[in-house]
């Protein structure tokens, strides 16, 4: 492996769950060596909630190595398993800070505490270290110690509160949204700059990144809204507050598409302009002099009688070609994509070879997702799928640690390694 930027930094990925390993896999995605310290008495809930690989039966393979949820964060990775709760467990844990550049953990202060991993802690071991915290709420504060993940961060940050219908209670976004975007992000880029930092001075910092504050910065302009207007922000649908129609609407059924049939089309209209544009294109041209549809004002008036409308057009039409002839005419469109589109039937995402197919050893080959940059001089790759449960133990201890075999036999008997 040559010209990746990260060549030559190693990560002591001390993290579980999402969080923290998506930002370690970004980091061994551009050349770090991460190592990935797990425990065999306590595992990382990822790998073992579903979706599992299947048998060629069609039954679920099961145990620790076949959750797709958990191989696409953790790929390229080593993988260590460690009594983190025992003296010698911490002993080997602090030897591979010692010959590590960058620390990360998503794990609470009162773990950190529990295992000596504080920052001064580090700092005594490696004075080089980039020590990066990301628990749910800071390191200090009356919540310090509250666990949380995507799903508990939306909600508690006012993501929630605007996403849906407002005839309907918050639902939030259907996914765990900051765990796989907006928190690893936050971590990656505090990394870099602490390492930016140490290249220009030598000497490493902790790095903070409480999840809550950093999923606060995705509000937009509400909190500013209400700061100089009072006004509170709440769900609005898929409703714009000035273009129209915004939507997502039904379209024909797709019996081929897994799961449900059901196809959607988003349609944006930002001006008069395209909303002509998108009654012509649908051969609906009359339409657009309609009184309650003439202009924008109108049309935000009539919204519901202006989306019954538009709804009717496209029910029996392929979203793909109510997307194209939209599309042709200059009107925002796209379909709404599933997992199925995304994987076999995007031609774009084919075309630019985004998903990377790896062979696995317990699940064969599969896709993971690819880099989320390209840097044009030294772009990222996934060099391995993820690890097997455990898998490096030994390649760590006798490589990194310089320990023997026989230290190496002994701890694992003693069931400091597994």
């Amino acid at each position: 492996m040559t010209g990746l930027p990260l060549e030559g930094i190693r990560v002591a990925d001390f993290s579980w769950f999402g969080a923290g390993p998506i930002g370690a896999q970004t980091l061994a995605t551009f050349g770090a060596e991460v190592v990935r310290v797990e425990s065999e008495k306590h595992v990382d809930s990822l790998r073992v909630v579903h979706p599992f690989a299947l048998n060629p039966d069609g039954t679920f393979k099961s145990g620790y190595n076949v959750s797709g949820y958990f191989n696409n964060f953790n790929a390229g990775k080593l993988s260590i398993t460690l009594d983190l709760n025992s003296e010698k467990g911490q002993a080997i844990g602090h030897r591979i800070i010692e010959k590590s550049d960058v620390f990360v953990t998503n794990f609470t202060p009162r773990v950190i505490d529990k295992w000596n991993l504080r920052y001064e802690q580090l700092a005594a071991i490696n004075p080089r270290i980039i020590a990066a915290y990301a628990p749910m709420q800071g390191m200090e504060g009356p919540n310090r110690d509250f666990l949380g993940f995507g799903a508990v961060l939306t909600p508690v940050t006012g993501i929630s509160y605007m996403s849906g219908h407002p005839h309907r209670p918050p639902i939030g976004v259907g996914t765990n949204y900051p765990d796989y975007v907006i928190n690893p992000g936050h971590t990656v880029t505090g990394i870099l700059a602490a390492l930016r930092y140490r290249n220009r001075t030598g000497t490493g910092q902790r790095v903070e990144l409480p999840q809550l504050e950093s999923v606060a910065t995705t509000l937009g302009t509400a909190v500013a809204n209400y700061l100089a207007n009072g006004i509170v922000e709440s769900r609005t649908g898929n409703r714009h507050p000035t273009y129209t129609p915004h939507g997502a609407f039904r379209c024909a059924d797709d019996p081929e598409s897994v799961g449900s049939n059901d196809r959607w089309v988003a349609i944006a209209c930002r001006d008069d302009g395209e909303w002509r544009a998108l009654c012509q294109a649908l051969g609906q041209s009359h339409v657009a002099a309609d009184p309650r549809f003439a202009t924008a004002a109108a049309r935000k008036a009539n919204e519901d009688a202006l989306e019954s409308t538009v709804g009717g057009w496209v029910r029996e039409r392929r979203a793909e070609e109510v997307m194209e002839t939209l599309q042709a005419a200059s009107v925002p469109a796209g379909v709404v994509e599933n997992a199925q589109d995304m994987l076999d039937r995007d031609e774009h995402l084919k075309a630019r070879g985004y998903y990377v197919y790896l062979d696995h050893p317990e699940t064969g080959r599969s896709a993971y997702d690819g880099p989320a940059m390209r840097l044009s001089e030294t772009p990222g790759v996934l060099r391995a799928p993820a690890p097997l449960l455990g898998e490096h133990t030994m390649d760590v201890c006798e490589r990194i640690l310089g320990m023997s075999a026989d230290e190496v036999a002994d701890l694992l008997a003693e069931g400091v390694l597994a």
